[in-house]
């Protein structure tokens, strides 16, 4: 009885050539399986699906995971207001974790022998992968043939060709990865230190000019609703705000970041509704919740986010900060209104019932109704009272 491999397939040429070196090279019974995490379309992944079979699987699964993705990972990225580095929006490493863990799931269900990936020994999705593998499917073995062997493009398209596989070999100038929260683009600009991607590079081109305002919901943190539109679920919301922000080019950058092999690489992005959200809810955020729970979210955030790229969702420390993060999320309750114009966007306020800019506790630089200007002068005293002491005690040391 061949043996039973689950391979994580995109249908691009790394997992087709792992298809046919599975089934006539290790004589395996081939099992694939595609998470989609937002970037393909109904037809996209029926011709994935055909293309699957067609290569000689055994079987095919198609999982939809966009609400899985969101209310396992977007959602406390939101709440956390997470950028790397302050730019990038963890677009492809967020759903590279979802990816591993469907597959896992997957593997189980198919009792399989091992678990395969296509990726290349250069980049991070490698480690991402291994590790969730090792951590959710203990003892399987995992399977990694670009990787192990070390293959070119070139090496890959000769193989498929001498097993007469009809697929398009030609490669595009840019490598995107599109999904729900955000599309990553590679090129050549991207491989060295300078240099941006031209507008044609973009996936989504800019079709609106002048400027636009709208009006982002937010409750309890979780964007519901859009120009007074509610939505059944946050998924929604995201991909409705993205038709409008995504026309006005808003969202594009080139990352720069350290990966967790110890290497630098850059990549482009655009991510028009991720990046809106998080200003949006960040400045709400600030409206309603006290300095001490917007110090502690920033610190726990920073080191939520760099986990997360790490690959790290399993570590049971990642469960205790998200509590924490969606405890905050309580009064972030309100409406946020946003100006979009060409390649840029900016907050214009907030209306919420729990806004703590109130008037009626005095106004910022003008009045107050709360205190007296003796209650000032004492807190005042008092709050500056050991660093004074410290200046006492140090100049009369120093004199003496």
């Amino acid at each position: 009885m061949s043996k039973k491999v689950v391979l994580g397939f995109s249908g691009g040429l790394d997992t087709s050539f792992c298809v046919k070196y599975f089934t006539e090279e290790m004589g395996y019974e081939v099992h694939s399986i595609i998470v989609n995490t937002g970037g393909f379309t109904k037809d996209e992944l029926k011709n994935i699906e055909q293309h699957a079979y067609a290569l000689g699987v055994s079987s095919h699964k198609a999982v939809e995971a966009e609400e899985s993705y969101y209310n396992t990972i977007i959602r406390y990225l939101v709440y956390g207001n997470v950028l790397k580095n302050n730019t990038y929006p963890l677009s492809v490493s967020a759903e590279r974790l979802i990816q591993a863990l469907h597959i896992s799931d997957f593997v189980e269900e198919m009792k399989a022998d091992a678990v395969a990936h296509g990726s290349t020994g250069a980049g991070n999705d490698q480690v991402r992968f291994d590790m969730i593998f090792n951590i959710m499917i203990p003892g399987v073995e995992i399977i990694t043939p670009i990787r192990d062997l070390k293959l070119s493009r070139e090496e890959e398209i000769e193989y498929l060709k001498g097993k007469n596989v009809n697929m398009n070999f030609e490669k595009s100038h840019y490598s995107i990865n599109k999904g729900l929260w955000g599309t990553s683009v590679g090129g050549k600009e991207t491989l060295n230190s300078y240099g941006m991607l031209p507008e044609e590079a973009w996936p989504t081109q800019v079709t609106e000019s002048g400027t636009e305002e709208i009006r982002l919901h937010f409750e309890e943190g979780e964007l519901t609703g859009v120009n007074g539109d509610t939505f059944e679920t946050p998924v929604k919301a995201i991909k409705y705000l993205q038709e409008i922000a995504g026309a006005y080019g808003i969202g594009r950058d080139i990352h720069i970041g350290d990966t967790i092999i110890g290497i630098k690489g850059r990549v482009g992005f655009e991510a028009a509704a991720p990046m809106v959200i998080l200003k949006a809810h960040h400045a709400l955020e600030k409206h309603v919740l006290t300095k001490w729970q917007l110090n502690w979210k920033d610190q726990l955030a920073l080191f939520y986010g760099n986990w997360l790229h790490e690959g790290q969702i399993l570590d049971p420390v990642m469960r205790d900060i998200e509590a924490f993060l969606k405890n905050t999320q309580k009064t972030v309750t309100g409406d946020v209104f946003v100006q979009l114009k060409p390649y840029h966007f900016y907050i214009t306020g907030i209306e919420s019932k729990f806004d703590l800019m109130n008037s009626k506790f005095g106004k910022y630089g003008e009045m107050n109704n709360g205190w007296t200007g003796e209650d000032v002068r004492g807190f005042s005293k008092i709050f500056g009272n050991q660093t004074m002491i410290w200046h006492q005690v140090h100049d009369s040391a120093t004199k003496s």
